[in-house]
This record gives structure tokens, C-alpha cells and sequence, in this order.
């Protein structure tokens, strides 16, 4: 007997199952990629987890134990608090919680002895303390502490004497967490560097992706050039924290001041990175109107982009190599000068793709350790390649030549 075939599949099982077959694969490569995402800021992080996780053991222990104050609670959550989950600014973290808590306490304190403690009296209290440090001039960590000082001020009535021992154990916390702060790891002195190098990657393959886009009159690769060029703003904004943090870290650190120089330099390199982006950012979006305009662009100009790219990737290279790419300060200044001709009767697009070339080499030699000033005096002012009817062939016909007009360049001048 043989057995009955199956019923046919209906269409909203076939529909889920042709759903299943071609995103299943893809969200499991994304759950992976998750993983490791989340895995990968964790080792990031799991310096200041364990420092915070330390330091508050250590200062319950000094407050609890040594000093006497009994229930010090806050210690450890003022050394926590002070320590937070970057280098920078935590001096004066330090400072705020201590005012804070003092501010909370002596409004708490002086509160309930007057009005006892309740609902409205929370939320009185609140405003009041908080009202008090703003006009203190606080910034919004000392004024949250006074709030929450407050709070438990008032929630837990401290015996005679506990107001000013809370306060000592906010002193003590912030105090360790200074102490436990001059141990530092290496990471954030390299990861400036590092980061910067992967910025300067980033700008040579929006540079080369960009040349060969015109080159093959790809709109679809010019336009994904541009969404790149345009997101390349939030990894400076990173850079500028992670040399924040790069900085307080030997300012801070006794065991790390020889580091402040080239930690400094890596800092230096916000400015010229920053205007690099926004110039190529321009470059690019002109480089899309050529191609939807059909404008024609030298291969001349194609190849300066190239060339372009090609030595900010050396640049990166030496980065990530922990120095300033000061070797492609030549090639730099050899790209200027072929940059200053301009081709006979050139597009607009073309003038312009040239132009932000121009600027982009003084932003990198910048990069490369060179003032403003310095870096322009690389830059050649423009001639054009006009032709010229002034010859004879021995037919009579004017035979065409080529003599070189010095213009007027006005992107001498940094234009960002």
C-alpha cells in the first residue's frame, strides 16, 4: 500500500518558508556580528569595569574600617561616579560629587529637623537642593548629587553626626578614585593614533572608489562614495574623544607624562583631518554632478585622485606605524604642483573636483606635522593651457600651440 501523498503546502506557509530560506542565513550572520560587537566593547570596557569594581571595594574599606563611619554606602558609590567609564574629566568629577553631596546633605539635614520626613518633604527637597546647586553654578553631575543626597538624607534620618560622616565618605570615595585613576592602561594612548589612521584609510578609499566611479560613469559607486564621506564625521567625533581621553590620561597619570607629546600631535590632527573630510566631502558630491550631468572630467584630474588616494594610504600606514607620515611630505608637494594646470575650456565640475584636490593636499600636509602657512606654501598658483594661433605650417594653415596663463587661483586659500 503505498502512502497518500501530502497536501499541498498553502500559499502563506510556501511565502513563510521562501521568507526563512533567504533571511535566515542573513540574520544569523548578523546575530554573529552582534556577538562579536557586543564581546569586542566589552574587552574595551572591561578596564574601567574592573578599576570601578576595585576602587569601590577599597573605599568602603578605608571609610567602613579605617576612618570608623558606619553604613558608608556612599564612599564607594562617589569613587564609582568619579572613575566613570572614560579618563577625562575625572578631577574634576571628583570635585562636583564632594560639593554635591554637601550641598544634599546640609539642605537635607537642616530640612527634616524643621519639617520631618515624608512624600512632599522628598519633593521639596529635591527642588531645593537642586535649586541650590544651580545657582552655585554647578554643572548637572553636582547638581544631581545634591538632588540625590537629598533624597537620602532625607528618606534614611541620620542619627546626630551621620550627615557629616556621609559627607567624609564622599571625600574618601573621590579620593580613591583618584589614586586608582594614575593606573592606567596603555590602550588609551594608542588608540587615538589608531583611530586616526583607520580616518585617514577611510579617505584614501572614498578617494580612489570616487576616481574610479567617474572614470566608468558609476552613479551607483559615486553615491555610496558619498554616503561614506559624509558618515566619516562620526569617527572624528570619536577621535576628538579618544584624544580627550588620551590626553587626561597623561596629565593624570605620573606614570604616563612622557607620553604627552605624542599624544598631543595625534590631538593636533583634529583640525586638518576635520577640514581634509569636509573638502573631499565636496570633491565627491561634485564628482556625482559630473556624472549625472555627463560633464567631462580630465583624466589628468582622475588621475591627481588616484595619486591622492594612493599616498593617504601611506599616510595611514605610517600612523598605524606610531609616527607622523612626515615621508609622504614629498609626494604631497609633487601632486601640488602637478595641480596647478588647468586644461583648455574645463568643465565646471572638473574646476571644481581640482580645486577641493588642492585644498585636500594642504590638509594633508598638515597632517604630515606643517602650519597652515607652511602647507600653503606647497601649493603652486594655477595656469591654464590655452592655445595659441601664432605659428605656420609651410602650407599656410595655422598650426595650434599651447603657452601656459597664470590665473587667478582662489583656492590658495583654504576654503573651509
Amino acid at each position: 500500500m503505498t502512502d497518500s501523498p501530502s497536501p499541498s503546502r498553502t500559499p502563506v506557509e510556501r511565502a513563510w518558508r521562501g521568507f526563512a530560506a533567504e533571511f535566515a542565513p542573513r540574520m544569523a550572520r548578523r546575530s554573529a556580528s552582534s556577538l562579536q560587537d557586543r564581546w569586542r566593547r566589552l574587552a574595551d570596557r572591561a578596564f574601567f569595569i574592573v578599576q570601578c569594581g576595585i576602587s569601590a571595594g577599597i573605599a568602603w574599606f578605608v571609610a567602613g574600617h579605617l576612618v570608623g563611619n558606619q553604613d558608608p554606602f556612599f564612599a564607594p558609590i562617589a569613587a564609582v561616579i568619579t572613575l566613570g567609564m572614560s579618563f577625562g574629566q575625572r578631577i574634576e568629577r571628583a570635585v562636583q560629587v564632594v560639593i554635591g553631596v554637601a550641598v544634599g546633605v546640609f539642605v537635607g539635614d537642616l530640612f527634616i529637623h524643621v519639617f520631618g520626613s515624608g512624600y512632599w518633604q522628598v519633593a521639596l527637597i529635591v527642588v531645593i537642593a537642586m535649586s541650590l546647586a544651580t545657582m552655585l553654578n554647578a554643572g548637572v553631575l553636582m547638581t544631581t548629587q545634591a538632588g540625590v543626597q537629598a533624597i537620602f538624607v532625607t528618606l534614611l534620618v541620620p542619627a546626630t553626626g551621620a550627615a557629616f560622616s556621609r559627607w567624609t565618605d564622599a571625600v574618601i570615595g573621590g579620593l580613591v578614585a583618584l589614586a586608582a585613576a594614575t593606573v592606567t592602561p596603555a590602550s588609551p594612548l594608542r588608540k587615538p593614533r589608531r583611530h586616526a589612521a583607520r580616518i585617514v584609510t577611510e579617505i584614501a578609499d572614498v578617494l580612489s572608489v570616487s576616481a574610479a566611479a567617474l572614470r566608468s560613469r558609476n552613479l551607483e559607486d559615486a553615491d555610496a562614495a558619498l554616503e561614506r564621506a559624509r558618515a566619516s564625521e562620526q569617527a572624528l567625533t570619536t577621535l576628538h574623544d579618544l584624544a580627550d581621553d588620551g590626553l587626561a590620561v597623561v596629565r593624570q597619570s605620573p606614570f604616563r607624562r612622557g607620553h604627552l607629546p605624542a599624544v598631543q600631535a595625534i590631538a593636533d590632527l583634529l583640525v586638518p583631518l576635520d577640514r581634509a573630510i569636509r573638502n573631499i566631502r565636496v570633491l565627491v558630491r561634485r564628482v556625482n554632478v559630473a556624472i549625472r550631468e555627463g560633464e567631462d572630467v580630465p583624466k589628468a584630474y582622475l588621475d591627481l585622485i588616484d595619486d591622492l588616494a594612493a599616498i593617504a594610504q601611506g599616510m595611514a600606514d605610517e600612523l598605524q606605524e606610531r609616527h607622523l607620515p612626515r615621508i609622504s611630505r614629498a609626494g604631497l608637494a609633487d601632486l601640488a604642483e602637478r595641480s596647478c594646470y588647468v586644461t583648455v575650456h574645463p568643465s565646471l565640475s572638473s574646476e571644481v573636483i581640482r580645486a577641493q584636490v588642492r585644498s585636500a593636499i594642504v590638509d594633508l600636509l598638515m597632517v604630515t606635522g606643517l602650519t597652515h602657512e607652511q602647507a600653503l606654501a606647497y601649493l603652486p598658483v594655477s595656469y591654464s593651457l590655452e592655445p595659441e594661433y601664432d605659428a605656420e605650417q609651410d602650407d599656410g594653415t595655422d598650426l595650434p600651440t599651447q603657452t601656459l596663463h597664470r590665473m587667478e587661483d582662489t583656492d590658495d586659500e583654504d576654503p573651509t
